[in-house]
C-alpha cells in the first residue's frame, strides 16, 4: 500500500526510500512486532474470557501438561493480524505473488480457526473432521499453486546442482499442492510445547527471505546458478513480517506460555512458508530447512503406520518432542535443543546456494 502510494507520488524526499526492498523488509519486521507487541495483552484478556477453559489438552499426554489447562489457544489470530496488515503495508500490491501467499496464509489461517473454534466451544473437543479439512487445505493450495505457476513455470529444480531441472509439467500442480498442504500440518504437528513451533518458523521464514531476495535478483540468481524469479524478491517482505510477527507471539508463548498458537496460527504459517518455496523454485531446500517440521510429521505417520501393522509402537509418544518428554528430557530442554537443530537445518538449507 504504501510503496504504491509512494510511487504514485514518484518516491518524493525520505520516500525514496520506501522505493528499497532492504528498507522495507526491515520495516515489515519492526511493524509486525510492534502491532503484535501492542495487540498481544488484549488478544490474549479477549480469548481467555470467551474461551473459558482454553485448549483442551490429552489426558494420554505427559502429566506435566494437565497443568497448562485454561491457557486460550487461537493465538494465531494474533500472528495473523500483524502478518497481514504489516505485509499490507509494505508489499507491493501489483505483485501477484504477494496476493497467492496471503491468501494462502489466509485461507488455510481460516481452515485452522475453524478446528480451533470447534475444540474449544464443543464439549467433543474434535474439531472439523480430518477429510474436511484436507479438501478445504487442497482448495486453497490448488488456487494458490496456479497463482504463482503462472509465473514460474513447471520445473522442478534440483539443490546442490547447477542448473539441474526436472519437467514434471502438469505433475507439478499436485506436487506443489501436496507440499503445501504437507508443510502446513507438519508445523500444525510440531506446535506441541511452548515456543516449539514458532523460533523454527522464524529460522526458516530468515533462510528463505535469503533466498527469494537472491531468487528476485537477475545477477544474484546467474551468479550462483539458482533460478531466476522475476518479482519473487518482493516476497522478502513478506518472510520479514512472517518473522516479526513470530518474534511478537514468542514474547507472550515463551514457557510458561501465555497463549498457544493453535491450528490457526500453524497451519498458516506452515502453508505460507510452504508457498514462498514454490514461488522462489526452492521446493526440494524447504524440507532442509524446515527439516524438523518433516521428523515430527514423519514420527507420527511412522508410529501410527507400524502400530496399525504391528500392534506395537517405535516411539513411546509421537510426535518425536514428546518421545524425548517420556524419556525424562524437561519441556524446556526439548525446546531448547529443537530450535539448536533448526538453526543448524536453516544454515543447511543456505548452503546449498553455495554448493551448486
Amino acid at each position: 500500500m504504501l510503496y504504491l502510494l509512494a510511487e504514485w507520488l514518484g518516491f518524493p524526499g525520505p520516500l525514496n526510500l520506501i522505493r528499497y526492498l532492504s528498507f522495507r523488509t526491515g520495516a515489515a519486521v519492526f511493524t509486525a512486532l510492534l502491532i503484535g507487541l501492542v495487540i498481544g495483552p488484549r488478544f490474549i484478556m479477549m480469548l481467555r474470557i470467551r474461551q473459558g477453559k482454553g485448549q483442551p489438552i490429552r489426558e494420554d499426554g505427559p502429566q506435566t501438561h494437565l497443568a497448562k489447562r485454561g491457557t486460550p489457544t487461537m493465538g494465531g489470530l494474533m500472528i495473523l493480524t500483524s502478518l497481514i496488515v504489516s505485509s499490507l503495508l509494505w508489499m507491493d500490491l501489483s505483485n501477484s505473488f504477494v496476493w497467492a501467499c496471503l491468501f494462502v496464509t489466509a485461507g488455510f489461517g481460516a481452515i485452522g480457526f475453524a478446528d480451533d473454534y470447534d475444540k474449544v466451544t464443543k464439549r467433543s473437543h474434535k474439531g472439523v473432521s480430518g477429510k474436511v479439512r484436507l479438501l478445504l487445505e487442497f482448495i486453497v493450495a490448488g488456487i494458490v499453486v496456479f497463482l504463482i505457476v503462472d509465473r514460474t513455470g513447471t520445473d522442478l529444480y534440483l539443490p546442490f546442482f547447477n542448473n539441474v531441472v526436472i519437467h514434471l509439467g502438469p505433475l507439478y500442480y499436485a506436487f506443489a499442492m501436496v507440499l503445501i498442504v504437507g508443510f502446513g500440518n507438519a508445523v500444525n504437528l510440531t506446535d506441541g510445547l511452548d515456543g516449539l513451533a514458532t523460533f523454527p518458523v522464524i529460522m526458516a521464514s530468515l533462510a528463505l527471505l535469503v533466498i527469494v531476495y537472491l531468487t528476485g535478483n537477475a545477477k544474484f540468481a546467474a551468479y550462483l546458478g539458482i533460478a531466476h524469479v522475476p518479482g519473487a524478491g518482493d516476497l522478502a517482505i513478506f518472510c520479514g513480517a512472517i518473522i516479526g510477527a513470530g518474534l511478537a507471539f514468542l514474547w507472550f508463548n515463551a514457557p510458561p506460555a501465555a497463549i498457544f498458537m493453535g491450528d490457526t496460527g500453524s497451519l498458516a504459517l506452515g502453508g505460507a512458508l510452504a508457498a514462498i518455496a514454490v514461488t522462489a523454485q526452492h521446493e526440494l531446500v524447504l524440507p532442509i530447512i524446515g527439516g524438523l517440521f518433516v521428523v515430527e510429521a514423519l514420527s507420527v505417520i511412522i508410529q501410527v503406520g507400524w502400530y496399525k501393522r504391528t500392534g506395537k509402537r517405535i516411539f513411546r509418544m509421537a510426535p518425536i518432542h514428546h518421545h524425548f518428554e517420556q524419556l525424562g528430557w524437561a519441556e524446556s530442554t526439548v525446546v531448547i535443543r529443537f530450535w539448536i537443530v533448526s538453526i543448524v537445518l536453516a544454515l543447511a538449507g543456505l548452503a546449498t546456494l553455495k554448493l551448486r
